[in-house]
Parts: structure tokens; sequence; C-alpha cells
């Protein structure tokens, strides 16, 4: 049996989950971890500036692979925005967008040569993601167009690189969200 349920308050998901909780040795519980559309477009909403130029840096290439120095080049220093990029999976576990176990859609790749010590030599995202980041750029972008379209944009991004558009950290969040306080204190504690 498959049950998705969608809109529910909170008092039905601590209802449902204590008798999940008292059913547990009956049951087969599996989350869906898989990434989305919406939940790849709530990732990168939730990413600092810098994070969001970095997870687009890895999407702009062919196969979801960009070498570490070209993101140096790009964003600068890169402990601020993969710590921000690390940061952003648990939170989201905790804000309920998606569910514990969903992996990181953008990983390490260390050099094979050196394996004793753990050199990054750039990021990945895994092929089957690529189109759906993608596609959550897209949306974002395409919410921005509307924003400009309704005088609500605040800023006016540099339409040379996508980057750009999600990038500023005045971006407007059509979703009527705003960024929570666990957004800012990770963005001060890259600052740091």
């Amino acid at each position: 049996m498959k049950i998705t349920i969608e809109g529910a308050s909170e008092e039905f998901e601590r209802k449902l989950l204590d008798l999940l909780a008292e059913h547990r040795h009956e049951l087969a519980v599996n989350a869906d971890t898989e990434w989305t559309v919406e939940r790849a477009e709530r990732y990168l909403r939730s990413l600092p500036a810098g994070a969001r130029s970095f997870a687009i840096l890895v999407l702009g290439s062919d196969d979801g692979y960009c070498d570490s120095r070209v993101l140096r080049e790009e964003v600068g220093k890169l402990n601020g925005p993969t710590v921000a990029l690390s940061r952003a999976i648990p939170r989201g576990v905790r804000e309920g967008w998606w569910p514990e176990g969903t992996r990181p859609p953008i990983s390490p790749v260390y050099d094979p040569d050196n394996p004793s010590w753990q050199k990054t030599i750039g990021y990945e995202m895994d092929n089957a993601n690529v189109p759906i980041f993608r596609e959550a750029v897209s949306r974002i972008a395409d919410s921005i167009d509307a924003a400009r379209a309704a005088g609500l944009l605040r800023w006016e991004p540099n339409s040379s690189a996508m980057k750009n558009y999600i990038s500023d950290p005045n971006s407007i969040d059509l979703e009527g969200g705003s960024r929570s306080e666990h957004d800012e204190q990770d963005e001060k504690g890259q600052q740091s």
C-alpha cells in the first residue's frame, strides 16, 4: 500500500506518526527520498547567494561536474558555499521539505591519485538529478521574469549569465516564503 498525504495539519501528522510508531514492527515504511523539481527549487531557494552560484556552476556543465579550480575562480573560497550546501539537507529535513535520508545533490570528487589525502578536485551532481535541478533553475528564472513584469523586482539581474538570476541576495521568493532564522544563522556562520 502506498499513501501520499499533502496539506495535513500538525495534529493529524502527530497522530499519524504516533500510529506508525505504535505499529512499527508490522510495517515497512519507506520515505521517498528522490529529488523532484519542487524539492530542488526549494533547495536552491534556501541557499545563500554564494552556494546558489556554486550549485549553478556545477549544473552548467554538460555532465554535472565542475572542477574546483573553476569554482574558486567564480565564487572565491569554497568553504562557505560547501558548508551551506551541507547544512541545507538537515535544515530541509527539520523544516519538512524532504524526508530523512535524502542525499545531498552535490558531492565532492576526490583526487584518485592521492586517496590518503582527501583533496577535492571537483564537485558533481548525479546525472539523473541534473535535468531536475536545471528545471528548478528555469522555474526560478521564470519567477524572476514574472516579478520583473509585475514591477516587484527590487534589482536587475545581469542577463549575461543565468547564475546571476538567483545568486543575488535580494531575490524574491514568489511563493510568499522568506528565509528562516536558520538560513540567516547559516549565512552568518559562513561569514565569520
